[in-house]
């Protein structure tokens, strides 16, 4: 291939090495399983370095899902299952997948219906942000479940952004109307006082009348 992308053909080693010298380039294998291999006249040092900053963008922009992990008792109170979830929730926000473990301790281990219904029933109340990626299923003492965000983590990074940035914009918008608020009660109060002290207290006392 030339340096522009257009097929040249099979030819020698030598002769391909030719190519690329009489135009001031490298010749640079680019597919050596194919039969023949395939090789490019190009700027080689370039080549590497766009290379190079592809592979940097690529781990950039990576993200990498974690598994975060919850514990409840199958009878779990109100209070405590509603404060749970709310973390469950954030987490499937922030894009991470979640572990839910059930811990039966004692005759809880014979009712395994308790852990099912709970997990069921957690699954439901966060179905708007999150799956059910692994069935409940009895893990010795335990019962697992594991529930996958619906969005992207790259998508959930890109919407707190956009979420952080209004709320400082809001910020800012209240900072300044209270700054304007504050003007305006001063300027308010330095009229009310000029006009109750009287136009001969505002004439200025080194006028020669």
């Amino acid at each position: 291939m030339g340096p522009d992308g257009e097929q040249i053909g099979i030819v020698k080693i030598a002769e391909a090495l030719k190519l690329a010298q009489d135009v001031g380039l490298d010749l640079v294998e680019i597919a050596p399983t194919a039969r023949p291999p395939v090789a490019k006249v190009m700027d080689y040092g370039k080549w590497r370095y766009e290379t190079a900053q592809k592979a940097r963008e690529s781990r950039r922009n990576q993200t990498n899902t974690v598994i975060k992990e919850m514990k409840l008792r199958p009878k779990i109170d109100a209070h405590d299952y509603d404060t749970k979830k709310g973390h469950i929730v954030r987490f499937l926000r922030g894009g991470d997948k979640v572990k839910i473990t059930i811990m039966f301790r004692g005759r809880e281990q014979s009712r395994p219906e308790l852990g099912f219904n709970l997990l069921n029933k957690l699954a439901d109340d966060v179905s708007t942000d999150g799956i059910v990626e692994f069935a409940p299923k009895q893990d010795g003492r335990n019962m697992i479940m594991v529930l996958a965000p619906t969005r992207k983590k790259s998508e959930a990074k890109v919407e707190a952004q956009a979420e952080k940035e209004r709320k400082a914009a809001e910020r800012a918008a209240d900072l300044e109307a209270e700054h304007q608020e504050m003007a305006n009660s001063r300027a308010q109060a330095a009229e009310r006082i000029k006009r109750k002290r009287g136009p001969a207290d505002n004439l200025d006392p080194d006028i020669d009348l």
